[in-house]
């Protein structure tokens, strides 16, 4: 990857889950990366060509930063995504981070029973059942969902369920699949033009990157 006008690129990456993969990619894809990026404890990083800098980030402010323009681009969640509803250009599905945004609730507990239900997303909550025409009182909690119905704080949650082991674990079921979710690429709407080269260019890595995973995958007839 090489400066275009002696441009830097910015680069808000998501903490948690998803580092790990997301740098990965990274590196395969040629991009630059700090060697010492995931022992540092700095928030702010360069790579060594100083061609691209880092912001490590709690995925929730990812959007906030692309869209205010203090980051060109940004690798997050799609639940996160739709959760804060920003004005950003979305580019590319990397495919990782893969999990499914669900209702769940206690068995025998019909979706079209729920009038209150517990979230960390609000906001998909709330547009997911409206969709449906119904009215749900959502209450926001910030950790431990699963708790909600047990407690009979709620009837439902609205989660992301990866492998579904906590939800067996405090006897709670799928009740329904609001969307599936994965880690994307989003750009800052006036970087996208004024930094079109080396977005493109950063994109076209990870694209191809990606692509190549994804016909591994087929050829080894698993599903995607």
């Amino acid at each position: 990857m090489t400066p275009t006008d002696g441009q830097q690129l910015t680069v808000a990456l998501s903490k948690g889950r998803i580092m790990k993969d997301t740098l990965r990619l990274l590196q395969q894809a040629g991009i630059p990366v700090p060697e010492d990026i995931e022992e540092s404890r700095k928030l702010i990083l360069e790579s060594s060509d100083r061609t691209v800098r880092y912001i490590l980030s709690k995925p929730v402010d990812v959007p906030t930063y692309v869209e205010y323009g203090v980051a060109d681009v940004g690798i997050v969640g799609k639940d996160v995504l739709l959760e804060a509803e920003r004005d950003l250009y979305e580019l590319l599905d990397l495919g990782i981070g893969r999990c499914r945004m669900c209702v769940c609730g206690l068995p025998g507990t019909k979706g079209g029973m729920v009038s209150r239900v517990a979230s960390k997303y609000p906001r998909i909550a709330t547009n997911h059942f409206r969709n449906q025409g119904q009215q749900v009182e959502v209450i926001f909690l910030n950790g431990s969902v699963e708790l909600a119905p047990l407690i009979g704080l709620a009837d439902g949650i609205v989660d992301l369920v990866e492998t579904g082991r906590t939800l067996a674990e405090n006897g709670l079921v799928i009740q329904e699949e609001i969307a599936q979710i994965t880690t994307r690429v989003v750009a800052n709407r006036m970087s996208f033009r004024l930094k079109s080269e080396q977005i493109d260019n950063f994109v076209t890595g990870l694209r191809q990157v990606t692509e190549q995973k994804v016909q591994a995958i087929l050829g080894r007839g698993e599903q995607v």
